[in-house]
């Protein structure tokens, strides 16, 4: 099988700083993968790498089997590639339903759309009883719902996930990971997850990759990182 996301010796910097230091990475049609690593170590950065929000410096990222670094990061939602940015960035001003609208604002099937809003409402039904209230007035939980709601409206076939736990209380965190694994399994959306919260990466994802300072150090099953000694004591807090 093909991977549908496959970045190749990434080099990326900021000014005179690399911040990415060859990274090479596959994600298959279907498969969660987690990157865990200390804040610092290049996971957001990669994301932001993927999306053509930060050039590269060298190497090549494929989508599909096709090259799109250089591609600017609007063309990349209509052709199945969508981020959830860290800190959710939804548009406090709108409602909950105008948030949703943006993220199928390059499609045109509108039986399509509607069918897509129904499922994106039937996930997170707090975001239906909200649909009228503008997302700046939502806690931090049920904007991370939107966040992922509106992206889901793209119909991504890679969804990036960008700290989804970030600021959020456990037992939310527990329901936002739950919804991404119902999205994957029932949707069979592909997803790379970058998260501080290592443990409940692993045990969402199948395969994972641990970076460090720019580097991938270690890439295993994910069953397998989580009980490798060293994994669970530089990052489960063991």
């Amino acid at each position: 099988m093909e991977p549908i996301l496959q970045l190749n010796d990434i080099v990326t910097s900021y000014g005179r700083i690399q911040a990415l230091k060859g990274i090479s990475i596959k994600v298959f049609p279907g498969e969660i993968v987690a990157m865990i690593g200390a804040n610092g170590a290049g996971k957001s950065t990669t994301l932001m790498a993927i999306c053509g929000i930060l050039p590269i410096d060298r190497g090549e990222i494929r989508f599909k089997g096709r090259s799109i670094q250089g591609m600017p990061p609007e063309k990349l939602p209509p052709m199945g590639l969508c981020q959830v940015p860290e800190g959710r960035r939804i548009f406090p001003r709108l409602t909950v339903d105008e948030n949703l609208a943006l993220g199928a604002f390059y499609r045109h099937d509108t039986e399509e759309i509607e069918k897509d809003l129904d499922t994106v409402y039937g996930l997170f039904p707090i975001l239906k009883d909200r649909r009228r209230q503008h997302g700046g007035t939502l806690s931090g939980g049920e904007q991370q719902m939107l966040a992922i709601g509106r992206a889901l409206m793209s119909r991504p076939q890679v969804l990036l996930l960008d700290e989804p736990s970030l600021g959020l209380a456990p037992l939310i965190v527990q329901k936002i990971f739950d919804i991404i694994d119902d999205i994957n399994k029932t949707q069979g959306t592909t997803i790379l997850l970058v998260e501080q919260n290592a443990n409940l990466a692993l045990q969402t994802a199948q395969r994972g990759y641990v970076l460090e300072t720019g580097r991938i150090i270690m890439e295993d099953r994910a069953e397998t990182l989580i009980h490798n000694p060293e994994i669970r004591k530089a990052y489960l807090g063991e």
